[in-house]
């Protein structure tokens, strides 16, 4: 027996410290994560702005409410919230003892039976640091699936909102269509009235109209593409296809600065970036309990009685310790494998990372070039507008004028589209701006609200 004890505790010595080890952030560099262009220390960031004080449009806000209240995807990441919850607490009550009653009921002829009804425990000492680490990582997948849900939160904002613009965009290429389509109509009736009058000729007339019945038909494909767009917005609010009540795109002013503070802000605050740690931290405490299997666990079974707890005590080392080296091969391999998932949730957590930086420059350059067209454009436009008047006038008089009219209108109309392009794709970039940072979280649920950890262990 006591050569069993000195192998127990040669065993303890030099695994215990791994076992009961506490997670860490591994060192993660965040330099230049957005890229060599953008280089900042202030800590401002518009993640920092609540949604509804970031999305100021009446219309859009219903409908991210709506969302947030409906959206399947949010409601699944709630019901995991409820199954990592009820782990946890399972997890927690590991630690306590479990009694069990054993009555039994003697007969005797005397005149008097007795009964007995003794208490029975049971309790595994937890020197493997199986239970430690159990609840430990329950308590990372229990972050993680708040985490999860903030991710699914700000995801489902963006899509929101972009969903809407898109709309908003269609409806105003949709009007400059519908005004140039009424135009040409009366380019048509004004070339066949100079046929008739001998101005012009029937090519010109033909021309004319191929390029009237064009824009209406670009008409029908907005009109599909409004429609498209609906439904897809109908999906992401949980609801059936149907037209929302909207804004106009011109009303909209997102010219704001684009602070985006500093990289290591979105370990903290990005959920889906928090969330990859998480798992890292579930992995690592998943490696801990693989390394634990090789101590001989304790288990204490008997009536409260010294003497029996002795005994069991001692039954249990011998047992599971010829149990610990039969098994040794398979609980090598399990640990190896702990081991290879740990560090895939490590290149998970820093590509995580890199993903974010990599969106956050996308969206600026988006955003900075919509912008930088905007003088660009409003010019190219005053200056068709220009070119599509001094030509129907020409056209008036002169019958070699009329292709200078079509191709002055063509420009202008593809001009005015792009201009509204422009407009979405400063407003998207804002947005998705937004989202990488880490904006979107709710005011009644705060990442700062996630549970705090226990306290560390004396051991």
């Amino acid at each position: 027996m006591k050569k069993v004890l000195y192998i127990l505790i040669a065993t303890l010595v030099t695994t215990s410290c791994s076992v009961f080890q506490r997670y860490s952030r591994p060192e993660i560099s965040t330099e230049n994560l957005f890229g060599d262009s953008i280089t900042t220390t202030d800590t401002v960031t518009i993640a920092d702005i609540g949604w509804q004080e970031f999305f100021t449009d009446k219309y859009l806000q219903k409908l991210i409410e709506q969302g947030l209240q409906n959206n399947p995807d949010m409601q699944i990441a709630a019901q995991r919230i409820n199954s990592a919850e009820a782990t946890l607490r399972s997890a927690k009550l590991a630690f306590i003892p479990g009694f069990s009653f054993n009555p039994s009921y003697q007969a005797s002829t005397a005149p008097s039976s007795s009964y007995s009804v003794p208490i029975v425990a049971s309790w595994e000492i937890d020197i493997t640091g199986k239970i430690l680490n159990n609840k430990r990582s329950a308590q990372s997948a229990y972050e993680h699936s708040r985490l999860y849900r903030q991710s699914v939160q700000t995801s489902l904002i963006s899509a929101i909102t972009n969903s809407y613009y898109t709309l908003l965009m269609l409806d105003a290429q949709l009007a400059i269509s519908r005004s140039t389509a009424a135009s040409w109509k009366e380019n048509v009736r004004i070339m066949k009235a100079m046929k008739l009058a001998g101005m012009t000729n029937e090519a010109a007339v033909a021309q004319t109209e191929a390029n009237s019945l064009e824009i209406d038909a670009s008409l029908l494909t907005l009109q599909y593409n409004i429609v498209k767009a609906e439904n897809a917005l109908a999906l992401l609010l949980g609801t059936t296809p149907q037209h929302f009540e909207r804004g106009s795109i011109h009303d909209q002013n997102f010219d704001i600065p684009l602070s985006v503070g500093t990289p290591s802000q979105l370990l903290s605050r990005r959920p889906d970036v928090r969330s990859a740690e998480k798992q890292l931290e579930q992995a690592f405490y998943a490696t801990n309990m693989a390394r634990g299997a090789f101590i001989p666990s304790l288990m204490i079974n008997g009536s409260l009685d010294v003497a029996s707890i002795f005994s069991e005590l001692l039954a249990s080392v011998a047992a599971n310790l010829s149990a610990t080296i039969f098994n040794a091969g398979s609980k090598q391999a399990r640990l190896k494998i702990a081991k290879a998932e740990q560090e895939q949730a490590l290149i998970a957590f820093k590509y995580t990372l890199l993903t974010a930086g990599n969106e956050v420059n996308d969206a600026i350059a988006k955003c900075q070039t919509a912008r930088d067209k905007r003088d660009i454009r409003k010019q190219q436009i005053t200056s068709l507008e220009n070119a599509v008047n001094s030509t129907r006038q020409l056209m008036s008089h002169s019958e070699s004028t009329y292709l200078e009219v079509l191709t002055a209108q063509q420009k202008l109309l593809s001009a005015q589209l792009s201009q509204i392009n422009d407009k979405f794709d400063e407003i998207q970039g804002v947005i998705n701006l937004y989202r990488a940072l880490g904006g979107g979280v709710d005011s009644t649920e705060d990442i700062s609200t996630l549970p705090k950890r226990e306290k560390k262990s004396k051991r």
